[in-house]
């Protein structure tokens, strides 16, 4: 039997539907203009009878009658008056129409007291954008500000929250310290305790404004949608970056741009610095990587020279091999931590020259996370001890090989006491808490791209990872879930991401002791490659090659004063 051709809007189903819908909308825009009278007549009418009822169910039952009584009095002398009924039914539609029109007013430009506050700035930057050898000045004293703003728009409090700036061509928009004044002149005429974005289009020669909304601090810890190697620091800007992470806010799904840091052997930014105030939130950050690194699989090393114990809920927990609090605890931690990058390196040289895959223990990921470490150095100082950071030098150098990764969190105040290598190899930068422009540009090598606040959410700063642009970062809420004061959803968080206990290990009361010995596990020599057994130092020389970085001394490098800024 022969097919039956489908019928033509469905052989055409595109063109004709799209056809036909245009037609659809074309004829109930017509509809809508003609019938528009009837439709305000209309809802006219249904105001006037809404009125009415509220009018008859206000009357008292006993007026009700003699009311009832003088309306129909009323409607028989109109219907007995000529033209009364047409004089009646015209008034009707007159007063349905005027209570039926639309009452909201169309809003054609800035209210009074935004035009006064567009006009006072206009006058703030006429020194700054006029020159007295220009015959047309766009900007003068007395001149018309809607020539030079557009596009601007205002909060409910009637302040400025974008604006569009047309500046003239001879402005030295190139040069930092002149957009620098200007950014600062309109931070402080727009309103002070927000957060300003500043894009300038040199080739246009237009400068936008923008008030950026508060980064979300509800988003509390929680298992990130992640592949191994990826680190989430924290939540930036829409638009930043060009990826979304699902997560829950307030037991709300959404969608927000994260930033990711990403480690291993292929990273470019295999170590993190994160400098802070106290209080700022720079152990959170720690907590949030420690958790992320453990979902992952990875080992945890914690050295704490703070001595307040926000760590305590990692003790004793499966991955983390230590948490530290003393001198003498650090120094055995860190000096393991270098002896076991170097027989990874070793391990995995080997193993590359026999041509087999790398051992599976030297791919699994170590993180030395040290909270505040210029604490344990100046007491290891005063105690006449060797200083801990000297033992970072390491990992700090041959770690992105090891797959070994080191994450320093340390004050403003207490700068000058990392090492140079410390400087060198920490690519990836964060600033958590309130800090100077100038502050902010010593530790990332940029300044930052919006104007600071001085009062932020512990958590908030800005992140840089190696030579990339400076984001708005907020970290995860990850507080100490011991601490009663911390939110209790935070908390709960928190304790639902941490591991379960391994057994109890040796050692005193006051310290967790490694969950792998202090020693090297050498693997057994070969003939055929004596050199390679010969001496340690020999080795590190032979692998120079996986860190084109300059040679770091052994011994702890003095005390220096101005630290080198940027990657």
């Amino acid at each position: 039997m022969a097919r039956r051709p489908l019928p033509r809007i469905l052989s055409n189903g595109t063109t004709s539907l799209a056809r036909g819908r245009d037609l659809a909308r074309t004829a109930a825009d017509s509809a809508t203009d003609v019938l528009h009278p009837l439709l305000v007549i209309g809802r006219g009418l249904r105001v006037l009878a809404s009125a009415g009822r509220r009018k008859w169910a206000q009357t008292p039952k006993d007026k009700r009658g003699p009311a009832l009584f003088l309306g129909a009095a009323c409607v028989l002398v109109v219907a007995l008056v000529p033209y009364g009924p047409l004089l009646a039914l015209v008034t009707l539609m007159a007063a349905a129409a005027w209570h039926g029109r639309d009452r909201t007013p169309v809003k054609t430009g800035p209210s009074e007291a935004e035009t006064e506050r567009l006009g006072a700035l206009y006058e703030a930057l006429v020194p700054y954008f006029s020159i007295p050898e220009d015959p047309n000045p766009l900007f003068a004293h007395g001149g018309e500000w809607d020539k030079a703003f557009s596009g601007h728009a205002f909060d409910e409090a009637g302040r400025v929250t974008r604006l569009r700036i047309r500046y003239p061509a001879y402005f030295t928009d190139g040069e930092a310290a002149s957009r620098a004044r200007i950014e600062t002149l309109l931070h402080a005429k727009s309103g002070r305790g927000r957060e300003y974005l500043f894009e300038w289009d040199e080739e246009a020669n237009q400068l936008d404004l923008t008030v950026l909304a508060p980064l979300p601090t509800a988003i509390a810890a929680q298992p990130f949608v992640t592949s191994p190697g990826e680190t989430v620091l924290g939540f930036t800007d829409a638009g930043a970056v060009q990826r979304t992470l699902p997560v829950l806010e307030d037991d709300e799904p959404r969608d927000v741009p994260p930033v990711i840091w990403r480690t291993g052997p292929r990273s470019t930014e295999p170590h993190l610095l994160a400098v802070g105030r106290p209080g700022s939130g720079a152990s959170s950050l720690l907590r949030s990587i420690a958790l992320q690194a453990l979902h992952h699989g990875g080992e945890v090393l914690i050295v704490e020279g703070g001595g307040s114990g926000e760590f305590a809920c990692l003790s004793g927990r499966t991955g983390v091999l230590a948490v530290e609090c003393g001198p003498a605890g650090a120094l055995a931690t860190l000096e393991w931590a270098a002896r076991e990058t170097e027989r990874r390196l070793i391990a995995a040289h080997r193993a590359r020259e026999a041509g087999r895959p790398a051992p599976e223990d030297t791919r699994r990921p170590l993180w030395i996370l040290l909270d505040r470490p210029s604490v344990l150095a100046h007491l290891a100082t005063a105690e006449g001890s060797p200083d801990p950071l000297a033992q970072l030098q390491v990992p700090l150098r041959h770690g992105r090989a090891a797959y070994v990764t080191v994450v320093v969190a340390e004050q403003f105040d207490q700068l000058e006491l990392l090492h140079d290598a410390v400087w060198q190899h920490t690519r990836a930068r964060i600033v958590l808490g309130p800090a100077a422009a100038q502050q902010i540009a010593d530790v990332l090598g940029l300044p930052p791209h919006t104007t600071p606040t001085a009062q932020v959410p512990p958590g908030r700063g800005y992140a840089r990872l190696g030579s990339g642009p400076v984001h708005r970062v907020q970290v995860p809420a990850t507080p100490d879930p011991y601490d009663d004061a911390a939110h209790p959803g935070h908390r709960q968080a928190v304790l639902e991401l941490l591991p379960g206990r391994q057994l109890p290990s040796p050692g005193g009361p006051g310290r967790v002791a490694l969950a792998k010995p202090l020693h090297i596990v050498q693997p057994p020599a070969r003939a055929q490659r004596p050199l390679l057994d010969a001496d340690l130092d020999a080795d590190l020389d032979e692998l120079e090659a996986f860190d084109d970085a300059e040679e770091v001394p052994a011994e702890s490098p003095p005390v220096r004063g101005p630290w080198p800024v940027g990657p």
